[in-house]
């Protein structure tokens, strides 16, 4: 009889984990300033937090390294927004050191166990889903929608075409120069959103995190 209650209290204690449709929610980086999200990174983390509370993971993973001058990292950012939201720390994975998207991906591989919900920019979602196969994840993925400049489509087509040919993400983080200054996003780092100088106000839309 012991035994069977024993199971019973288990079973009740494993069933949102058992009830749940992936193993990881996992928010990518973008930009964060002196501790605050981005515009780009706050959507991204409001879309996680909705998806955890409707019960469709576990967990929640919040990737982004830290640009230079900053003090905190993305995700350090980003885990302490969802902690004050009701994520319990148990929930929450933190990686503080990447710098692109496929970074985020790879540094967080060997926890990220079952199937994972990637959260990012509708424009962004392709290619991430794109690097986190390719890494050989049981990723799928979770759009954040907003109005999303002309450049930053083209400029993720781009990046999507240079995967599809079959060539590497560039070492440390860099990206493959394909579009001119002018159709980049207003007040973007260069690099994407959390991998470069950050001065005066946040963008409104920061550009893609590189490949």
């Amino acid at each position: 009889m012991e035994g069977v209650r024993g199971f019973v209290v288990l079973l009740f204690l494993l069933s949102p984990v058992l009830a749940a449709e992936y193993a990881w929610i996992v928010v990518l980086g973008a930009a964060q300033y002196g501790g605050r999200p981005s515009p780009a990174l706050e959507r991204r983390l409001l879309a996680a937090l909705a998806l955890y509370q409707k019960g469709l993971a576990p967990r929640i993973a919040v990737a982004g390294g830290k640009a230079a001058g900053d003090t905190l990292s993305e995700g350090e950012a980003g885990c302490r927004y969802l902690m004050a939201r009701g994520v319990p720390q148990e929930a929450l994975l933190c990686e503080t050191q990447s710098q692109s998207t496929y970074e985020n991906l790879l540094f967080l591989r060997s926890q990220l166990a079952g199937r994972v919900l990637l959260v990012t920019d509708t424009p962004h979602l392709p290619r991430a889903l794109f690097l986190a196969r390719l890494l050989g994840l049981e990723a799928e993925g979770h759009p954040v929608p907003g109005r999303y400049p002309p450049g930053y489509w083209l400029r993720e087509t781009l990046y999507r075409l240079w995967l599809y040919l079959g060539l590497k993400p560039l070492p440390g983080g860099r990206e493959p120069t394909f579009l001119p200054t002018a159709l980049r996003s207003p007040d973007s780092p260069a690099k994407g959103p959390g991998t470069g100088p950050r001065t005066g106000p946040s963008p409104a839309w920061p550009a893609p995190s590189p490949p």
